[in-house]
């Protein structure tokens, strides 16, 4: 009987029949399947109504379980018996069984028919003793077992008997007089009274075995639980690699993971260091746990990604459902198919999501969510479009952006692609361009090469756009895809907005055959941006050899820039000097530890500098000739005060977070400064439009906009090394003219519904504060020092910054907003 809609387990069957739920990473009715072949029954009719095609699908005829299936589909609910009369001619040959799809039970079913045929009955019921009978059929018998009443689902003044009907029934042909075809009947309320009546006999067996009728979502995490703990002869799927832990083929764990018995696993996962698994866990086929995660008395089901440091505690995770870092979810919360939650969210305590919900990040969702959107309301971040990869940012995603992108173009118009060195890149990359082909554009492509060179050669190349592929700075696990304008800035806003309609509408562009685009390998990008940095680079007169310690960090650029450096008369130790993306320095822990390297050998060997590369050639970090690193603020500042002594009346672009000391130190050197919004985007757009000298930011990203329109490390660098041969100076030397900067800097965790009111608060009680700018976000002077509040575009938090006399008064200040930020979410 699979006929059940198994609307009581919603939202876990809103795309499902209750059959095929799994319970231990098998069907339900995979489950009985199993138990009848157990006991010699082979042949097997199933009754089918809702969502029938999904069952056919999932067992076909049966030879893969070893049994014959045949299905008998109802066109409109006929009832319990009503639907099996209609396969009637199936079953009339002999005793046949009757066993409900949707419960669970390990029931001997041999004793039961032996019963059955000891006793000369129509029919037997198998029953089963249960401390709460409410919610079932209430049956009660004779000292020998034959049935003599029965009441379906009794209130407390009428429960005579903890004795309830299972739903299984033996039954004898001659049945089926009782039935008229077409009509609908209930074995409880319509057919088995009338054998009461007509005195036949009617008996019931009463069953000593396991069984769980699954009748709500609690009872199916406590069937879950109930097959893992042994309680039942049902079979768990998968090797017991120890006691109570069954892996499923080519799943792995991490050595630092800690499992605790009873989990099931099921096939192709992994399970990364750091994270605990169980008790009473189920995880299905496919499914990947990053560092930290904590998965307890909960179901997880196929292909769901759990991020880092995720909780998830005795919940219940359908179908692909993606669960972004530093995501809770409580008790009996109910997560469905295909649902996004994106990083920082809690999903309360009994909470239910229906499929293809969006979370966004750092939600904290306190009502049920029945209905809504599928797609978040944005594709772009600050940077482009990012992801996690092949979780988010899959082969489809990705042809489904590619072909948005191409209908916004121009028919015929040159897109340039490049992409990182890694596999998902390349990846990503391959189904962006066959979506480009499909909308008629020529692919313009440079393989696997670095930003800057990509950069350059858009511009060159006076193609339409370019689209680059790469890791996100910071972040190895998530994909990003930068989108560029025909002068390889960032593209506008507008354009955005026209992609991200033309993706969420999916009015995509489809040529004729006959006009498909094609694919040319860009092979003079790299000659083409070498010969514009001779052309553009001041020349050092040469007399004095540089001797830099070159820490690559494993990128691209690593195959071009040796050569460019020793050309330019500097004598260079290269360090991770080869091209694999997965390598690359990324997070603040991995360039800490290149730096300190980095040092080491600098300091030892006594050469002049040290330079470690990142992000794909676009930033670096330096160590000087005292081996003291140079990052940050300090860095932007010694760059800064290089271009002062060697440009005429330059003009300096830096972010509203750049301390004041510097604007000040600065313009006593005759230099203009102009400020900008503190996101990458606004500072290359800004300084464009302002033609400044140079501009840096904090991160070690600097930009030359006579070259191109990015950051570019090696032209940077270069650059550096030019200065400091025309000023005669060291790099530690002209950091020590620097004046001192007192940078404080703190996150303010913030929920999103109530970002606008904090802003609002902390608006009107600064507007009468003599000196506030609003460039970007609020920032509020205080004689010397001041503080600045920005509220994150992408995540839910705050960044206060703050500048004064000292790092103590810095750091108190900063402490002090952030906590004021948090008073005020509490009172909005």
């Amino acid at each position: 009987m699979a006929g059940g809609e198994g609307s009581r387990l919603r939202p876990i069957t809103a795309n499902r029949p209750k059959p095929l739920v799994p319970v231990a990473n098998r069907p339900i009715m995979e489950h009985i399947i199993e138990l009848l072949k157990k006991h010699g029954i082979t042949e097997i009719v199933s009754t089918l109504f809702y969502l029938a095609d999904e069952i056919t699908s999932a067992f076909d005829d049966g030879s893969d379980l070893g049994v014959s299936m045949s299905y008998s589909v109802e066109d409109t609910p006929l009832g319990t018996a009503g639907s099996v009369k209609k396969a009637e001619a199936q079953l009339r040959d002999d005793t046949f069984v009757i066993v409900s799809g949707d419960a669970m039970t390990d029931c001997d079913l041999t004793k039961a028919i032996a019963f059955h045929k000891e006793k000369g009955a129509v029919a037997t019921l198998v029953l089963y003793r249960v401390p709460t009978p409410l919610e079932f059929g209430v049956v009660i018998t004779d000292a020998e077992g034959r049935v003599v009443r029965f009441l379906e689902k009794p209130s407390w003044s009428e429960v005579f008997s903890d004795t309830v009907n299972t739903g299984m029934y033996i039954l004898e042909p001659e049945i089926f007089d009782l039935m008229e075809p077409g009509k609908s009947y209930d074995w409880s309320q319509d057919i088995f009274p009338e054998l009461l009546r007509q005195g036949r006999p009617i008996f019931g067996y009463v069953m000593e075995e396991y069984w769980c009728d699954v009748g709500n979502l609690g009872q199916y995490r406590e069937a879950q639980e109930h097959v893992l703990s042994g309680s039942t002869s049902l079979e768990v799927p998968g090797n017991e690699v120890q006691p109570g832990v069954w892996l499923g083929a080519n799943s792995t764990l991490d050595d630092e993971a800690l499992i605790v018995p009873p989990v099931c696993i099921g096939r192709n996962c992994k399970i990364k260091r750091g994270a605990r698994i169980g008790p009473y866990t189920v995880i299905g086929d496919h499914a990947l746990v990053e560092e930290g995660a904590v998965i307890e008395r909960s179901v997880i089901w196929d292909s769901c990604y759990v991020g880092v440091n995720v909780g998830i505690h005795s919940a219940i995770l359908g179908s692909r459902v993606t669960v972004k870092r530093d995501c809770s979810i409580r008790e009996d919360a109910v997560i469905g198919d295909r649902c996004l939650l994106d990083a920082g969210c809690t999903i309360r305590p009994r909470i239910k999501l229906w499929p293809d919900k969006v979370i966004e990040r750092g939600s904290i969702v306190t009502m049920s969510l029945v209905w809504g959107n599928k797609w978040r309301g944005s594709l772009f971040r600050e940077l482009g479009v990012a992801g996690l990869s092949n979780i988010e940012i899959t082969p489809d995603f990705a042809a489904r952006l590619g072909s948005a992108f191409g209908t916004t173009l121009r028919p015929g118009s040159t897109v340039v692609t490049g992409r990182d060195s890694s596999r998902s890149s390349r990846m990503t990359k391959r189904a962006l361009m066959a979506a480009l082909l499909s909308t008629g554009c020529e692919v313009l492509d440079l393989r696997s090469t670095a930003a800057p060179i990509m950069r350059h050669f858009v511009r060159a190349s006076g193609a339409a756009g370019a689209v680059y592929v790469r890791k996100l700075p910071g972040n190895s696990r998530v994909s990003l895809i930068e989108f560029f304008d025909a002068q390889g800035m960032y593209m506008g806003r507008n354009q955005e907005r026209k992609l991200e309609s033309a993706f969420f509408r999916e009015d995509f562009v489809r040529v004729d055959p006959d006009d498909l685009g094609s694919i040319v390998l860009a092979s003079r990008a790299v000659e083409e941006y070498q010969a514009d940095f001779e052309r553009l680079l001041k020349k050092s007169d040469g007399s004095k050899r540089v001797r830099v310690v070159c820490d690559f960090g494993y990128s691209s650029i690593s195959a071009i820039y040796p050569q460019m450096l020793a050309h330019g008369g500097v004598e260079a130790i290269n360090t991770h000097s080869y091209n694999d993306a997965r390598l690359a320095p990324r997070s603040t822990e991995d360039i800490s530890r290149h730096l300190e390297n980095l040092r080491q050998i600098v300091s030892n060997l006594s050469y002049d500098m040290g330079v470690l590369f990142i992000d794909e050639g676009e930033r670096l970090a330096l160590v000087d000739d005292r081996g003291r690193v140079l990052d940050g603020v300090k860095l932007l500042a010694a760059y800064a005060a290089l271009v002062a002594q060697t440009v005429t009346n330059p003009v300096i672009g830096v972010p509203i977070t750049a301390p004041s000391r510097l604007e000040e130190y600065l313009a006593s050197k005759k230099v203009r400064v102009v400020r900008t919004k503190a996101n990458v985007r606004a500072l290359l757009e800004a300084s464009s439009e302002e033609k400044v000298t140079f501009a840096g930011d904090e991160k070690g990203g600097f930009f030359f906009p006579e070259f191109h329109a990015g950051f570019d490390a090696m032209y940077g660098f270069s650059t550096l090394l030019a200065m400091l041969q025309e000023t005669g100076s060291s790099i530690g030397q002209v950091v020590d003219e620097l004046p001192a900067f007192h940078m404080g800097y703190e996150l303010a965790h913030c929920p999103w519904e109530v970002k606008g009111s904090v802003m609002r608060q902390l608006a009107e009680e600064f507007q009468s504060i003599e000196h506030v700018e609003l460039l970007d976000g609020i920032k509020i002077f205080d004689g010397n020092a001041w503080v600045l509040v920005i509220p994150d575009s992408v995540e839910p938090v705050f960044h206060v910054h703050a500048e004064a006399e000292s790092d103590s008064e810095a750091e108190r200040i900063v402490k002090k907003f952030a906590g004021k930020i948090l008073e005020m979410q509490e009172g909005a």
